[in-house]
């Protein structure tokens, strides 16, 4: 259990008043950067602006308390956005609530049984290909918003959306559009002044005065949603059936790898810059914790946020304190300046997102894989990023994972390789290979193994040729570090036709994985002890002390 302990019982042993203070200053400026993201997330995701606040305050807390780094902050991020709006759009709010509990279950059992290091399995390409595919449809999402089309409800398929949009750009509010791009100039110019204000902050704050100031005609947070409640709502449990849960699952599951992966890739990079060494396990429980409380209270799905955790850093925070003064921060906002939230402009937040949904896109890693990376790697990539956009982000991890694994597994057969010894009287040895080559006698045959003998490979086995006059078959195996049943089944093949033409199977060097297989297998008794030896050599002179 000392492998799955909170990162804050660690930090607790030497803290101090000074490290209090630094943590307090950095929760209060991190809830600050929050705060506008968390809304306008939610609002992306398709559920009302409460929710993304709900989520950065309740699963903040619990990734904070429970998690596995010391300045890991958490809180409702891009990468969900879309699959969340189809989420609601199929299932309602209620589908939302099973559908992040149901991941919060996933992560916590995958940290209990120690997955945090399995993360590292997924590829680059497919993190590469999904994250720009996400970013492109989080940045589509939001033109509707941005240009103030009047129209009805956004659908949640890409090429749907393009069609809608075309249909409905001849309603594009001009006043709108230039809200929009105010907020965006600050966005883009105001971090080249200072980075000590969040310039999402200052877009809100100025283009919410001017629009109410002067009484711009602009759809805001209060005119599209109504009052906005300054209250945290109480856990509810939602209606639920075996078919939700069934349907719900995949997609569960996929925000659940989604939390993993952008969790710990949160954390790795916030080690570098601390000096520190997560939890990974840890880590886990605590992001599945805090996506059962928000989808208890009515939040959405949860992660570790980069630059939130980044700023946090740079501002002084070092423990998880500094991640729960956040959460604390949030809280005092929804229940004293929630209601101020309404005055603020749709298109200002539209903007927020199209930023955000730009520098999610790391178009120079997309460009250099295409370049630089193997044409397998590159299918991977290209197919990842257009299933994104043009399905779902479920169907885009399923198949490449699938396919990664497959052109994975036909590299690992290309690689594994059956070939049998030259002799010194064979016609095509050489002058100079005749020097190097041992001299064995012709009624022993040796043929070596490389790479692991697994399904995609074992009928490698079924090339090999024995002479009439052989009497040993050597079958050098130091270079094979597994083997699996259908290699089993091949080499039990290949005893059955050398037992058949009475040949000795003699095996030299066999690894400790390929060996355990073989015992309990049966074939290593089948065989005989005497006939698996320790190398080549010994192999060799065994072989020929028997003829």
């Amino acid at each position: 259990m000392e492998t799955l302990k909170p990162k804050l019982f660690e930090a607790m042993k030497d803290y101090s008043k000074q490290q209090l203070i630094r943590d307090i200053i950095s929760g209060i400026i991190v809830a600050i950067i929050a705060l506008p993201l968390s809304i306008a997330l939610a609002i992306a995701s398709g559920v009302t602006p409460e929710c993304g606040l709900y989520t950065a305050i309740i699963a903040g807390f619990f990734i904070s308390f429970f998690g596995g780094s010391r300045v890991q902050i958490g809180g409702p991020t891009a990468a969900f956005v879309v699959i969340i709006y189809g989420i609601v759009t199929d299932f309602g709010l209620d589908g939302l609530i099973v559908a992040t509990i149901l991941a919060g279950i996933i992560l916590i059992i995958m940290g209990i049984c120690h997955f945090g290091s399995l993360i590292k399995y997924i590829p680059y390409t497919i993190t590469t290909g999904f994250t720009c595919g996400i970013g492109v449809s989080l940045f589509v999402s939001q033109i509707k918003d941005f240009l103030g089309l009047d129209m009805g409800a956004v659908p949640s398929e890409f090429l749907e959306k393009i069609a809608a949009y075309a249909k409905h750009i001849t309603t594009t509010d001009i006043t709108t559009v230039c809200v929009g791009v105010l907020a965006l100039v600050i966005l883009i110019f105001f971090p080249k002044l200072t980075d000590k204000i969040p310039a999402s902050l200052v877009a809100i704050i100025v283009t919410t005065l001017v629009v109410t100031i002067a009484d711009l005609p602009v759809n805001t947070i209060g005119s599209v949603y109504g009052e906005l409640s300054s209250r945290l709502p109480m856990p509810t449990i939602p209606t639920v059936s075996f078919k939700m849960i069934r349907e719900l699952i995949s997609p569960a599951f996929t925000i659940a790898l989604l939390a993993g992966i952008e969790s710990l890739l949160s954390c790795v990079v916030s080690d570098g810059m601390i000096g520190d060494r997560h939890n990974s396990n840890a880590e886990l429980i605590g992001q599945g914790l805090g996506n059962i409380f928000s989808g208890l209270f009515g939040g959405i799905p949860a992660t570790g946020a980069i630059a939130r955790t980044a700023a946090n850093v740079k501002n002084g925070g070092r423990t998880p304190i500094a991640g729960i003064v956040h959460s604390i921060t949030l809280l005092l906002i929804l229940l004293l300046l929630m209601p101020t939230a309404a005055l603020i402009p749709m298109t200002t937040l539209a903007a927020v997102l199209l930023v955000v949904a730009w520098n999610m896109c790391d178009w120079k890693a997309f460009a250099d894989l295409l370049k630089k990376a193997p044409k397998s790697d590159i299918i991977v990539l290209v197919g990842t990023f257009f299933l994104t956009v043009i399905f779902d982000l479920v169907v885009a991890i399923e198949v490449g994972i699938v396919v990664t694994a497959l052109l994975f597994m036909k590299r690992m057969a290309d690689v594994s390789d059956v070939k049998a010894w030259k002799y010194i009287e064979e016609p095509d040895v050489t002058e100079g290979e005749a020097e190097t080559l041992l001299s064995v006698a012709k009624e022993i045959r040796v043929y070596e193994i490389s790479g692991p003998m697994f399904f995609a490979a074992a009928d490698e086995l079924s090339y090999i040729d024995t002479k009439k006059y052989t009497k040993f078959l050597i079958i050098r195996m130091r270079s094979v570090p597994a083997i699996d049943a259908s290699a089993m089944r091949s080499l039990n093949a290949l005893a059955d036709r050398t037992e058949k033409k009475k040949i000795r199977l003699i095996f030299s060097h066999v690894n400790e994985q390929p060996l355990s297989v073989m015992q309990k297998d049966g074939f290593y008794d089948r065989i005989g002890a005497d006939s698996f030896q320790p190398n080549i050599v010994d192999a060799i002179r065994y072989a020929e002390s028997q003829l």
